[in-house]
Parts: C-alpha cells; structure tokens; sequence
C-alpha cells in the first residue's frame, strides 16, 4: 500500500497538507502517515528537565495528531499512523523515507507568508535529490472546496 507521508507541526499550512493528503489516500486506497519530529534544541536542559519536555512535547504531539485523525477516519475513512522522531526536521523526514519503503509521496504544505514557502519547504526542496519519492506541495491558501476539487 502507497502511504502519503505528512509532517505534522505548528504551522498553518499543515492543515491543507493533511486534509490533502487523507483526500488523496481516500481516492487512491492508500494510507496516511503522520510525521512529527522534536528537536533537539527543545531539551538543551539539564537531564531532569529536558526529559520533562521531552515528554510534554510527546503529548502535544499526540492530541494535535488525534484531532486530524478523528477527521480522518470519520471524513475520508482514512485510519492514519502517528511517528515522533527526534533531530533536526530535514535530516528525520529524509530517513523516515528512506527507512519506510511503503512511503510513496511527501506531502508538505506551503506558506502564504512573504519570506517564502517556509523553512521545510525550503531545504526539503532544496535537497529534494536525496529522496526516492516526490514531493507534493499544496499551497497554504487553497481553499477546501478547491482542495476537494482536485484531489
């Protein structure tokens, strides 16, 4: 089964990138992986401390993630997998690929922001010949009907 992989973080534009690809794994029979990576500036603590918000993290992770799975599964019956990696954004999405041979797309959401598309979008492109899949990139202000539309 091909897997649309997403990353989830705080950014705005993760939303469409979701909800494309849960339409898209709907369409097609696939699945949907989640990636949510930690890094590792967070836990420059001392050890007690660090583990703490290491595990606060962990939790945050896991309620944002239920919110979209719960979309997922009621609205595309799209049952999805949640996996927390810790390292930089760019160097765990580039191994998680590389390491989940079932991975066949990397959906990323772009920003709307001046500066750009945002910073995973950047280097992920930028360094896009390390992947053995393609990347999908759907803008930040797309609307859902728009999204519906296409997918």
């Amino acid at each position: 089964m091909r897997k649309f992989l997403v990353v989830l973080d705080d950014s705005r534009e993760c939303l469409n990138a979701m909800r494309f690809a849960a339409m898209r794994a709907s369409h097609t029979g696939g699945g949907v992986e989640i990636l949510s990576v930690i890094p590792p500036d967070e836990f420059n603590h001392w050890i007690g401390v660090g583990e703490v918000m290491r595990e606060e993290a962990r939790e945050r992770i896991h309620a944002h993630f239920e919110v979209f799975a719960k979309w997922m599964r009621d609205r595309q019956n799209v049952d999805p997998k949640l996996v927390i990696r810790e390292g930089e954004p760019v160097d765990e999405i580039i191994a998680q690929v590389n390491e989940d041979a079932e991975i066949g797309v990397l959906v990323l959401g772009a920003g709307t922001e001046k500066q750009g598309p945002g910073p995973l979008v950047t280097q992920l492109t930028r360094n896009s010949g390390l992947l053995p899949i393609p990347i999908t990139i759907v803008p930040g202000d797309l609307s859902k009907e728009r999204l519906e539309a296409i997918t």
